[in-house]
Formats: structure tokens, sequence, C-alpha cells
């Protein structure tokens, strides 16, 4: 897990799974893949049974597809926990890009769930 250290106290958005979009900020990770989120003016450390990730002021970003006359949404969800074989994808967000973009207005296609076989 040494590649997440560089992850720490940044903006992560995770891709899971069933194809959520989930986005929030990282305070700690270990070797087996547990990750806590942080408010800003608290640092904890959680250990988990299972290999999670635990985001706080967490959003999920529901992004409608262009047939779609719903407006895309950001959800606030708090302090979330993803258990970490539900993980598809984790990686830094550029703040300025992120924050410049109106994700209201973001249409896109919808991303495949994954199989088990």
């Amino acid at each position: 897990m040494a590649t997440l250290g560089g992850y720490l106290n940044k903006k992560v958005l995770i891709v899971t799974a069933d194809s959520r979009i989930l986005v929030g900020t990282l305070a700690a990770c270990d070797n087996t893949t547990n990750l806590v989120g942080t408010l800003p003016l608290l640092h904890c450390s959680l250990r988990l049974p299972i290999p999670s990730q635990v985001l706080n002021n967490a959003i999920e970003r529901i992004i409608r597809t262009p047939d779609d006359p719903e407006p895309s949404a950001q959800v606030p969800l708090g302090l979330y926990l993803v258990r970490g074989d539900n993980v598809c994808s984790i990686g830094l967000v550029d703040e300025a890009l992120d924050d410049s973009i109106n994700w209201t207005e973001v249409k896109g296609s919808a991303i495949g769930g994954i199989k088990h076989i």
C-alpha cells in the first residue's frame, strides 16, 4: 500500500464494482488496504477486519446519460464505508479542475458493473 501514501490527506475518487463514483478525503492507509477519511480538523486511524475504505464528507456523483432529461447530481454521503473488494479504482482528484466543472451539466455513458465468475 506504499503507493497510496501519496494520497494521504488528499481528495480521492473511488470507482466501485457497482459503478458508483465516490469522492472524499483520504486520511490514513495501512498494508491491508484500510483507508480512512477525515474531517478538516479530525485525524483518526481505523483498523477494520476487512480491507475497506472510509471517506468522510464523501459525495456520490451520479452522471446521467445524454438521453436522460434529469441533470446529473452530487449526493452528500457524509461518513461512508466501502468494502475493499468493492473498489475497482482509486485515484487523486485534481481539485482545481474538479472545482471548475459544473457536475450537474455533465452527461456520459453508463459504466458497466463487473462480473464475478
